[in-house]
């Protein structure tokens, strides 16, 4: 019973550190991006006052059942994605549900959220809403291929599909994987431009010009779960990419360390380049990071 109750309150204070973390990374983002632009900008805590507006708003404007449960469903692949990327290593006060296949079981469940935000603006019958949607699946098909690809060249080469078994691999060898396998890092890299989706790949939102997208009928405390939703989820995908290519991390400090190095990469880069069209995004994806993806794979196939 002792047992339960701590991966319980292990499993709410990994919840906490994923969205303190995650809210605060997106307040420092808009904070560089102010300093860039000669603007002196919010406080880093900023995110943190808006989502308490938002969570004490209500909301009178509903579309039916697939509303509710879009932003539902975020959370959901937020939180089991959280559950299943191990946190920090040789710690059991974060517990996670890892198990030997949880790679493919990430490559599922991490677009779970995007499918069900899908039909839950598609029920708005918002226009903004409807090519916010069309926009964000087509950019989903763009980033995923490289992403895929250097998953599937990792798992090649050190014959596993577990996190735990790589993030062994890397304590065991003394080197992290983005050095063993820079193609694979290079391409997931690349794709993960794509999945924070700041410019110039901000096509789903695309400010000035669809009025912030799929969310634009959602407000309150709607707007408040897909905002937490999205911090847990940026924490869960650069603390994916500290375990796969950076050794893990054995305490707080060295992984908000690697974390926020690994966040400044989409967002200085959004700083020096302006939105694409869908098209070209896709075309970009199925270039070069496609192209280091399939390296990466040839990598593992003939150099293991």
């Amino acid at each position: 019973m002792e047992s339960v109750l701590y991966n319980i309150l292990g499993a709410v204070a990994t919840f906490l550190l994923a969205f303190v973390v995650g809210m605060i990374y997106g307040g420092l983002n808009r904070k560089i991006t102010a300093r860039v632009q000669n603007r002196k900008g919010p406080p880093f805590y900023q995110n943190f006052i808006d989502a308490m507006k938002l969570a004490s708003k209500r909301s009178a404007i509903h579309h039916g059942i697939m509303q509710h449960f879009g932003p539902a469903f975020i959370m959901v692949s937020s939180v089991m994605s959280l559950m299943v990327v191990p946190v920090l290593t040789h710690n059991q006060w974060f517990p996670n549900l890892n198990f030997h296949g949880d790679l493919i079981f990430l490559l599922y469940i991490m677009v779970f959220g995007p499918l069900g935000m899908a039909l839950g603006a598609g029920q708005t019958g918002n226009p903004n809403s409807a090519i916010g949607v069309t926009r964000g699946l087509s950019l989903m098909t763009g980033f995923e291929i490289p992403w895929v690809m250097a998953l599937v060249a990792l798992m090649i080469q050190y014959h596993t599909t577990s996190i735990v078994d790589l993030m062994n691999v890397q304590i065991q060898s003394g080197t992290w994987l983005m050095f063993s396998s820079p193609f694979a890092f290079i391409a997931a890299v690349m794709a993960m431009l794509g999945m924070f989706r700041y410019s110039p790949f901000d096509i789903v939102g695309a400010p000035a010009e669809l009025a912030s997208g799929p969310i634009s009928e959602n407000g309150g405390k709607y707007l408040f779960v897909m905002m937490s939703a999205g911090s847990v989820f940026a924490f869960v995908k650069l603390t994916l990419y500290v375990d796969l290519f950076m050794g893990g991390a054995d305490n707080l400090v060295i992984l908000l360390v690697k974390t926020f190095v690994l966040y400044l990469i989409p967002v200085l880069y959004s700083l020096t380049t302006v939105r694409y069209r869908t098209e070209h995004a896709i075309r970009w994806f199925w270039g070069w990071p496609s192209f280091f993806g399939l390296l990466a794979i040839l990598q593992a196939v003939f150099f293991k």
